[in-house]
């Protein structure tokens, strides 16, 4: 645009407006000279990657317009802000050039990686190695995340928790504190530690915790984790125990039927070791103990409801009232019945009647008893089974030393093998019995206290060994009997079926005779003469030798197999008669 004074003198004489022309233009040129020199000058000085001042001008579509003092805008995004709604046209702000040639022409700038240049820089001037920072978890990445603290930085998987989580994906866009743990300046590298912060802020705590608190006292805390045996609470920078014995005073299975990981739970303190840094806690503690007047509410002696709640091989458990569980043995359980397990009369939940027998008030134990709520019919069978009642029963068991005889439904009573036989020698009772028979037997005696019945079998006759025996069988007779069993002190000889005498090896020949096998076998037939008859140790003495002296002297007309006359003695030889009379002196010898 020409000057209005270099108009004005448009019409003056030529060589005038030439030198006027001439001196216009040659300013107007000095001048076009100098700004494109600036010009280039700061192009020269805005390279790409320098920081610059942006100035927003105006908006094209989901861009800003951004003015940085060149020929050319650039266009910034609206998402590089944090809050597009809240920028407007004048604002400025710091921007990174990238390139002088973008598309369309416009200059390529970008907010936020200059934001990023400024907060790394501004991060290097503020902070070191081991401050805390806080910042948003971006995304994941390989190994662990990618958290914003104004720059990106590194979190490993192994550092992002205590105890590392089974999906670290979940930190995903929440805010966090973290130590620094190394910064790279040179490839802008920085690795942060979550872990590493939670771990000095809970000794911190720690120490604090184990200064101040004292037992006795109630606590809120966090569950962490829950195991068989119990629950441990985070109580704020130390873990403290909550054992199953101690969440309720009735019976739990498990700790979780009382407790969920990260629920929040009050509980009382009951033992802090501070050398072990380890603390017990208890959340029924909080509560008085039913316990406590139990001797009150259930005194010995008194009936009461119950549900059962476990079986045990030994008994079952009874819930009196929450808190309060009894235990009825498996001896306690009934009368009559012998009871294996305790699921033969009750099963879980069962609703049951019982007797309170015994209370430990130390031990928090009582005894139950569920045959108690009915009659004892033991009381009764000794008025309905005196001695010398004659019985008749099914043998319902053998052992060793007997026979189990059932007398009524559930009362049994005992046939000992010493009261199956006058005579014979029984050495188990399946010799003479086997089960299933039924016997017939006399009540010899009913201890009410021990629940037993004594049996006889052989008090159902008349005992021999008083009369019969002694009639039949006199010293000095000579008889004939069969060898039932030889031993190394002698030979039994059967007289008549379940009667046997003992020959003493001393008495089977004159000469000392060292096996009795040597004399006689198992089976023979010998003629003995009877040495004596002891009806106190029921027994009788037999002799061989001396039998055989008589023969020889042709005497012995009371001799023969069955034993029958009186006389004989007076036919035997003196000799024999002094034998007979030595004989009755040996030592006695216990016999069947």
């Amino acid at each position: 645009m020409i000057d209005e004074t270099l108009l004005a003198t448009l019409g003056t004489a030529d060589a005038e407006a030439d030198a006027l022309l001439t001196q216009a233009f040659g300013k107007r040129a000095a001048d076009q000279v100098d700004m494109d020199s600036l010009l280039g000058e700061q192009i020269k000085d805005l390279a790409p990657g320098k920081l610059i001042k942006g100035k927003i001008v105006g908006i094209s579509g989901d861009d800003f317009v951004v003015e940085i003092g060149l020929k050319s805008e650039g266009l910034i995004p609206k998402e590089e802000f944090d809050d597009p709604s809240q920028v407007k046209v004048g604002d400025t702000m710091d921007v990174l050039l990238e390139s002088l040639e973008g598309e369309g022409g416009l200059v390529q700038v970008s907010k936020r990686k200059a934001d990023r240049m400024l907060n790394w820089q501004r991060l290097m001037d503020t902070t070191k190695e081991g401050d805390v920072v806080e910042g948003t978890v971006m995304r994941k990445i390989k190994g662990g995340l990618l958290v914003d603290i104004g720059v990106p930085v590194f979190l490993p998987a192994s550092q992002v928790d205590v105890r590392r989580p089974g999906e670290i994906g979940d930190y995903i866009g929440r805010k966090i504190r973290a130590t620094i743990l190394k910064i790279d300046q040179e490839r802008r590298n920085i690795v942060i530690s979550r872990r590493k912060l939670i771990e000095e802020e809970r000794d911190a705590a720690k120490k604090r915790l184990l200064d101040t608190l004292k037992e006795g006292e109630v606590v809120i805390g966090t569950v962490k984790n829950i195991a068989d045996f119990g629950a441990f609470v985070d109580l704020g920078g130390i873990d403290g125990l909550l054992h199953i014995t101690d969440m309720s005073w009735s019976r739990i299975n498990h700790p979780s039927e009382v407790v969920k990981i990260d629920q929040k739970v009050e509980v009382k303190v009951l033992n802090i070791d501070r050398e072990k840094e380890k603390i017990a806690l208890g959340l029924k503690q909080k509560e008085a103990s039913p316990w406590e007047e139990i001797e009150k509410k259930y005194p010995v002696g008194c009936r009461v409801k119950g549900a059962v709640v476990n079986l045990m091989s030994y008994g079952a458990f009874v819930r009196l009232e929450d808190g309060i569980e009894g235990l009825v043995h498996v001896s306690e359980m009934s009368w009559t019945r012998r009871i294996n397990h305790p699921s033969e009369i009750v099963q879980p939940a069962q609703e049951v009647d019982v007797v309170v027998l015994e209370i430990d008030k130390n031990k928090q134990e009582i005894s139950l008893g569920m045959k108690q709520t009915e009659v004892n019919p033991w009381e009764l069978v000794a008025e309905k089974y005196p001695p010398g009642t004659i019985i008749e029963g099914a043998v319902r068991n053998l052992a060793n030393y007997g026979a189990f005889v059932e007398i009524e439904p559930g009362i049994d009573g005992l046939l000992h093998i010493s009261d199956m036989s006058w005579t014979k020698k029984v050495t188990h009772p399946n010799e003479m019995l086997k089960k299933g028979d039924v016997v017939k037997c006399v009540v010899l005696e009913v201890d009410q206290a021990k629940q037993r019945v004594s049996l006889g079998a052989k008090q159902l006759t008349e005992d021999p060994w008083i009369n019969a025996i002694p009639e039949h069988y006199k010293p000095g007779m000579v008889v004939r009997g069969a060898v039932t069993k030889i031993t190394n002190f002698g030979v039994f000889v059967e007289l008549e079926p379940d009667l046997e005498g003992l020959l003493h090896i001393s008495e089977l020949a004159d000469h000392k005779v060292e096996n009795p096998q040597d004399v006689v076998k198992s089976g023979d037939e010998v003629d003995v003469k009877i040495l004596r008859v002891d009806t106190s140790d029921r027994k009788i003495g037999l002799s061989l030798k001396r039998a055989q002296w008589g023969d020889a002297t042709g005497g012995g007309s009371g001799g023969g197999g069955g034993g029958g006359g009186g006389g004989g003695g007076g036919n035997i030889p003196t000799r024999g008669g002094m034998d007979s009379h030595d004989a009755m002196g040996t030592d006695k010898i216990r016999m069947s």
